[in-house]
């Protein structure tokens, strides 16, 4: 599937907006009274932390290919 240098840059910027928001969401957990009841809710939020980096840079690859 072809993707737009301005279709790969705006889902750059989503990806950024949104592994920002994740990141702050994780800081917050942490900074709990009791962090170990969010445990899980920590977890899914730093896999998708992962899985938000490993698509931006699969997209950055594929900016700089244009």
């Amino acid at each position: 599937m072809e993707f737009s240098k301005e279709e790969l840059t705006e889902a750059k910027r989503q990806i950024d907006s949104t592994l920002h928001k994740l990141e702050e969401t994780v800081k917050t957990l942490r900074a709990k009274e009791n962090p170990e009841r969010f445990k899980s809710q920590i977890t899914l939020a730093e896999r998708r932390i992962h899985a938000f980096k490993i698509a931006a840079r699969l997209i950055e690859q594929e900016s700089a290919s244009l």
